[in-house]
């Protein structure tokens, strides 16, 4: 019985919840960004080397059953049983990877920012050293109540 309880109080801890919530919203985010970069990104970077559409560039390492040798697309390659080396799609997972360390690493540069502390202002002194016998009294004091001297203010 003391397992469960123990299990439950680790399991609802805060860390654990933002933790559960911060892996959810992660993989959210990590479809945007596939999505960006292979619908947006991608196309006009395409358009611009000549309508290279980065998802279908691929090697044939070995023909597929049919023995075709040269395939259209990726999925035909695919299809034939063929053996590839799909480098168009590495190419856009990097891209992704490099997008989500970016927008990352700006979440986390503006949150350290938010932390920072600011510096705590100065307090006021409250007492000062008389003059005559170096002790330390009242800074409001006028005479000092050890050696009797007159102070200036």
């Amino acid at each position: 019985m003391g397992m469960v309880k123990e299990f439950k109080e680790f399991a609802v801890k805060g860390n654990v919840m933002d933790m559960a919530v911060g892996i959810v919203i992660g993989a959210a985010f990590g479809t945007i960004v596939k999505s960006f970069v292979a619908d947006v990104i991608m196309p006009p970077i395409g358009l611009l080397l000549g309508n290279v559409d980065f998802s279908n560039l691929f090697l044939v390492l070995k023909d597929g059953a049919a023995g075709l040798g040269s395939y259209a697309t990726l999925a035909d390659a695919q299809t034939a049983g063929a053996v590839t080396l799909n480098y168009g799609q590495f190419i856009n997972t990097i891209i992704s990877f490099l997008i989500i360390a970016l927008a990352i690493f700006i979440v986390i540069k503006n949150v350290n920012r938010l932390k920072r502390e600011e510096p705590a202002p100065v307090a006021a002194p409250t007492t000062k050293e008389c003059p005559h016998c170096f002790s330390t009294i009242n800074i409001k004091a006028v005479k000092c109540p050890n050696c009797t001297s007159a102070l200036q203010s």
